[in-house]
């Protein structure tokens, strides 16, 4: 990717039902595009800095909306913080879809927003023109849920750039056992912000945590039926090697129930690819190509 002067986007906002100001990068795509744009829904502690170089990469062929979710990133953080919960998520995505008067889009979803596009489309099947889950399915791991409770909504902050990479490489070195120090300082840099107190922190609302510690934080009960709602819908799965939330017999059941799902696994890996591994681009590139 060339670094141009020229921003890529637009900052754009929407409100929620509740009166929450809600941020996110509205890539236009080629002149006159208008086909269904791909909105990018970032995970759990995550926002739209993620996507940066994939939404670049895809925004040559079509509009790329990426958001931060309420309570990350340049979105408000809610007064109420039960509000942190997938329900009030997709709440929020609908009031945005409504007020841009999209009927059909591409979703891309890492982990929650994952999660997220499967409820999407329970709630209104046939909108979803094409899905990429990320690392993400109906069924997480325990494991995997466990391993994020321990790190979620603890509020550390940090005196440089240098010291907030260590920590992100202490928390994530499983998952990506091959990352050199540049590649946590660029993680750092797309999870954390520079406080008011010229500390480094983390750019979330750490309230995210408390309902996410709770019976139903992680995800609704059972989302087979959710998952259902994409059946025959053209779908890329991909899944990190290494993953500790989405198992190789629950990527298994979803290709048996979704047989236009494509997996691609992203080789020494855990949770969640960056979706700008050559395997990743190639699989979703095929699939945008289809649309």
């Amino acid at each position: 990717m060339g670094s141009s002067t020229i921003q890529a986007y637009q900052d754009k906002s929407w409100t929620s039902a509740d009166g929450l100001s809600l941020y996110y990068r509205d890539y236009a795509g080629p002149d006159n595009y208008d086909g269904p744009p791909v909105i990018c829904m970032h995970g759990l502690t995550r926002n739209s800095r993620d996507f940066a170089e994939l939404a670049e990469h895809i925004a040559l062929t079509r509009r790329v909306m990426v958001l931060d979710m309420r309570g990350r990133g340049m979105s408000d953080y809610a007064p109420d913080a039960s509000s942190y919960n997938p329900v009030q998520y997709v709440a929020d995505v609908e009031a945005l879809l409504d007020e841009q008067g999209i009927e059909r889009f591409i979703s891309i979803g890492t982990s929650m927003g994952g999660l997220m596009t499967m409820m999407l489309a329970a709630n209104r099947p046939g909108r979803l023109a094409a899905v990429v889950m990320n690392d993400i399915g109906p069924q997480i791991e325990a494991a995997g849920i466990e391993r994020i409770t321990g790190y979620v909504g603890h509020g550390r902050s940090y005196p440089t750039w240098m010291h907030a990479a260590r920590s992100i490489c202490n928390v994530h070195a499983e998952a990506f056992p091959d990352y050199e120090l540049d590649q946590w300082l660029e993680m750092a840099k797309r999870t954390m912000v520079v406080s008011q107190n010229g500390r480094i922190s983390y750019d979330y609302d750490m309230a995210i945590a408390e309902p996410f510690k709770g019976p139903d934080g992680a995800a609704p009960a059972d989302l087979w039926p959710a998952f259902d709602a994409l059946s025959g819908v053209p779908m890329v799965l991909v899944r990190g090697e290494l993953s500790d939330l989405l198992s190789p017999q629950t990527v298994r059941e979803m290709a048996k129930r979704n047989p236009a799902m494509t997996t691609v696994t992203v080789p020494r890996v855990g949770h969640a690819p960056m979706l700008n591994e050559p395997e990743a681009l190639e699989a979703i590139d095929a699939l945008l190509a289809k649309v």
